[in-house]
């Protein structure tokens, strides 16, 4: 929007008013007078006209034309001055007699079509103005005149008069109302400029001196006397500037006394920062000796542990009844758990300083949760409690995320309630609160019927080493760091946690969490349609167990018919499931006669005992029980038990390892790693599958091969010394002979984004360490020729859209583990024990430098540390490759030495772990 100063304004409200009001008078009067003068003009013509019509009569009517000549001529020589020609025409409108001669007499006539009017006519006809007046017989003259009869026209006059005159006296009128006009305008502007030379010029004065005082000139006054609110403007000024003047002064008065105290003020915080300094470093101090602590702690309490839990797993290779089996599974289990409970410590360090990494795997959700609900059936049992797992029907079964620390939080929650109830159910459940595009929202829900919570105790719930009640820790146990880091888990993983509860009528704790989807397979599918329409006997006491159980059978197919306890009669089945509640349990001819009644109604019985009674199985199978489970009864286990048939399960064949595939294709494979551990493993996988193996130990030695022959397919490592891996793959894409050659990249440390990094950057394929045998079969059958034409793989890699199937999760909480040893060997044996091998002759070294970087040496731990994990990946150590996992990452992020000194203690003690674990446990 436009912006007019002060002058322009006043010009245009002064002259704007006087000038529409001058233009509308002047032209309202010129019309006027405009239009007076032709009317004038007229009356003039109309008072010449109708007397000398009048008078032609008797001309006219003798057609005397001499007579009415003279009289024509005398009337135009009287007004000749506006007077041009005077005609008469007769009847028949032919001229009779003009006054002078006319070269058009057209104009003065009527049209030939039309009668002579009675009346004066009147039209313009260019610069002249035409009358028309008839001349009629009124009977004065006419000898045949009847007073009964109208007037007859004898002809008619026509006058032509000049309008020159009139046209001069019309444009002297307008001249007139301009002159005025513009005289008014003068008037107006000698008005505006005394009025802007008044006022506007004292302005723009006053303007100028607030400018200066703006910039600081506050000695700056308005001087002189102004008119009326004007001089009331200028004293206002000049009392702003008196009091800004006196402001500024006070104010640099103030400035002076503020830069004094704040001299002070900073010598006080120097000394400060001197004491912050010191202390600083003693709490660093203190933060290493309890970082070493804390791993010596571990070390203390792991290593025993570990023998408990190895020893253990060499007396389940051994004969064994069931219930020592069972027994025996419970004692690793719990030890598990132990070891667990101590890293619960490591892991709330973890979690203070900000280092808990968390996992973003695949994993099948409902098999986890019956994991979190095996291991701790124990525990709720021996109170004689209920545990009950809901999962909603909605819920996907493959699911991405950490499995381990969604079961640790479960884990807590559940201990938690077993811990502080006496009798009563402990119920856990987990709903779809939200399903959208590739996430889920999921809401868990632990329900118990303990003590309860005052509403004062629960503000203390989620403080570290804190607990609802003093007399609790002394009666119940625990430290109270649970629900902290069960709190801080949930947070990191992007959800919320919360209670509710009253004292003495339980509580109910639940948290959210957001899932992401996933299509791939993560565990082998239950075929269930040999169980559809068939009909099950179910006997359960608790209504909530029961309710649970119902509705996963029906979902299977399955009619079920429940009842609370064994019915004398009832209608024939195929199956009977007889679920007995913990607690004090019948005697054991009891149980055995309700086994006799359930085997009258169905053809195969199911017994369903807690987890303290699992004694009794052995003798229920004597007694011709098909099968006992475990309570609570996880599902997959459930329909396995329906599905198989009662030799099968009496006497269970040992499953073999899958055997590779013995077609070997004609191909000609590179393999490239600087660790010979992984090259090895990784030549012996693809040497079952593949023609020729060659292998690199590291990317210019693969650069050099590539120029030298063609190869079908590349595995490329990542990070190698002197060349990385996306490096020769961009120089073997640029030689002759593997221009087209797919490169698959193999690394260990799959960071979130790493596969796009790496696709970008112009690997065709991607796969993760630990290499396993069915992935590494699909990524063959993926880029293996199909005829003798190349695989069709654009260069921006639009045939990967399906991501490679993920791994399993396995159990990070054992430091060596040789079923997932000899699983990630593909199930060689002697190629598992030469990769372990081959890691424990590494260790010493890793150990070595480890110790270097904390004496404070500079040691570049990164390459070690790399290697490390790499050997990791096909030994079965998953918690020694969650270590370096941990590390890596955080070295690459550029960690200092001193940021990950807990970890590398930590690290330490885990290779001694395993070495100790590996000479106990050689199979």
């Amino acid at each position: 929007m436009t912006k007019y100063g002060l002058r322009a304004r006043v010009f245009t409200l002064t002259l704007a008013p006087t000038l529409i009001i001058g233009l509308l008078l002047s032209a309202f009067f010129t019309m006027s007078r405009y239009r007076d003068l032709e009317h004038q003009l007229i009356s003039t013509g109309a008072s010449i006209i109708e007397p000398l019509a009048i008078s032609t009569e008797y001309g006219m009517t003798d057609k005397n034309r001499e007579a009415v000549r003279r009289l024509i001529s005398y009337a135009h020589r009287k007004h000749s001055e506006i007077i041009r020609s005077i005609a008469v025409f007769d009847a028949d409108n032919q001229l009779f007699v003009t006054s002078n001669f006319h070269r058009n007499f057209e104009t003065l006539m009527y049209p030939d079509d039309q009668p002579i009017p009675l009346l004066l006519d009147t039209r313009l006809h260019e610069n002249a103005l035409i009358l028309r007046a008839p001349i009629l017989s009124e009977g004065q003259f006419s000898t045949l005149s009847d007073p009964g009869r109208q007037a007859k026209p004898l002809g008619y006059i026509a006058l032509e008069l000049d309008l020159s005159a009139l046209r001069l006296q019309q444009y002297q009128e307008v001249f007139t109302a301009l002159m005025v006009l513009l005289l008014g305008l003068t008037l107006a502007s000698l008005f505006a400029y005394r009025l802007m030379r008044d006022v506007t010029r004292p302005i723009s004065h006053m303007v100028s001196v607030v400018d200066r005082i703006r910039r600081g000139h506050l000695d700056v006054r308005i001087e002189g006397e102004l008119l009326g609110e004007l001089d009331t403007l200028k004293n206002g000024i000049n009392a702003m500037a008196i009091s800004l003047s006196e402001y500024h002064i006070e104010m640099q008065q103030s400035i002076d006394q503020a830069t004094s105290d704040l001299r002070e003020t900073l010598e006080q915080l120097e000394i400060q920062n001197v004491e912050l300094d010191i202390a600083k470093k003693r709490a660093q101090e203190a933060a290493r000796v309890k970082s070493e602590f804390l791993a010596n702690m571990s070390h203390e309490l792991r290593t025993p542990l570990n023998g408990v839990i190895g020893f253990t797993r060499q007396m389940l290779k051994t004969r064994l009844s069931s219930s020592q089996q069972d027994y025996l599974q419970t004692i690793e289990k719990s030890a598990n758990n132990l070891l667990t409970i101590i890293n619960d410590i490591l892991d709330f360090s973890k979690l203070e300083a900000g280092k808990l990494l968390l996992e973003n795997i695949p994993f099948d959700f409902s098999e986890s949760l019956d994991e979190v609900m095996k291991l701790l059936a124990p525990s709720a049992h021996e109170k004689g409690l209920e545990l009950t797992l809901k999962i909603d029907n909605r819920i996907p079964t493959g699911m991405i995320g950490d499995p381990l620390r969604i079961q640790q939080v479960l884990t807590n929650l559940i201990g938690n309630a077993v811990k502080f109830t006496e009798r009563g159910n402990i119920d856990v459940s987990v709903e779809l609160k939200a399903d959208k595009d590739e996430t889920v929202e999921l809401q868990f829900m632990v329900r118990d019927t303990g003590i309860g919570i005052s509403e004062r105790q629960q503000a203390q719930l989620f403080q570290a080493f804190s607990q609802a009640d003093a007399s609790i820790s002394r009666r119940y146990g625990g430290t109270g760091l649970g629900l902290v880091i069960t709190q801080k888990l949930v947070t990191q993983m992007g959800g919320e946690i919360s209670l509710t509860s009253r004292l003495h009528q339980g509580s109910t704790f639940w948290f959210s969490l957001r899932l992401t989807k996933t299509d791939l397979p993560v565990s082998q599918p239950i075929d269930t349609t040999s169980l559809t329409g068939k009909k099950l006997l179910l006997i359960e006491p608790n209504m909530q167990a029961a309710s649970i159980l119902q509705q996963r059978l029906i979902r299977a197919g399955i009619h079920v018919t429940y009842r609370s306890s064994m019915p004398e009669e009832a209608e024939q089945h195929e199956f009977a499931l007889l679920c007995l509640p913990p607690g004090e349990q019948p005697p054991i001819a009891t149980l055995l006669d309700m086994v006799f009644k359930a085997e009258q109604h169905s053809e195969k019985v199911m017994v369903c005992l807690p987890t303290t009674e699992l004694a009794l199985s052995e003798r229920l199978i004597n007694a011709g029980v098909t099968a006992c489970l475990p309570k609570p009864l996880a599902q997959r286990k459930l329909l396995e038990t329906l599905i198989t048939e009662p030799d099968e399960l009496a006497e269970p064949t040992p499953q073999l390892l899958p055997t590779p595939s013995q077609n070997i294709v004609p191909l000609t494979v590179m393999a490239v790693d600087d660790n010979p551990a992984n090259l090895k493993l990784i030549s012996a996988l693809l040497s079952e599958r593949v023609e020729t193996v060659i292998t690199a130990t590291g990317g210019r030695k693969a650069v050099e091969y590539a120029h030298q022959k063609h190869f079908d397919l590349i595995f490329m490592d990542i990070q190698m010394p002197e060349m990385d891996g996306v490096t020769a793959c961009q120089e073997i894409h640029k030689t002759d002979l593997n221009h087209h050659t797919p490169v698959i990249a193999v690394t260990a440390h799959a960071m979130a984004g790493e596969r796009e990094r790496l696709l970008n950057a112009g690997m065709d394929d991607y796969l993760t360490k630990p290499i396993e045998e069915h992935i590494l079969q699909q990524i063959l059958a993926k880029w293996i020729r199909t005829d003798d034409t190349a695989p069709d793989a654009t260069p921006n890699g639009e045939q990967l859209a399906n991501p490679e199937p993920q791994p399993e999760p396995v159990n990070q909480n054992i430091s060596w583990d040789w079923d997932l040893a000899l699983k990630q060997a593909a199930g060689k044996e002697e190629l598992a024990r030469d990769m372990l091998q081959m890691l424990l002759d590494y260790m010493p070294e890793v150990e070595m430098l480890v110790n270097e970087a904390l004496d404070g040496k500079a040691i570049e731990l990164w390459p070690p540390i790399h290697k490390l994990h790499g050997s990791c990946a096909y030994s079965g150590v998953p918690r020694l490759k969650s270590l370096c996992h941990t590390l890596e990452t955080a070295l690459k992020a550029g960690a200092s030495t001193d940021d990950i000194e807990p970890e590398l203690f930590e690290l330490i003690d885990e290779m001694n772990n395993v070495v100790k674990a590996s000479k106990a446990y050689r199979p």
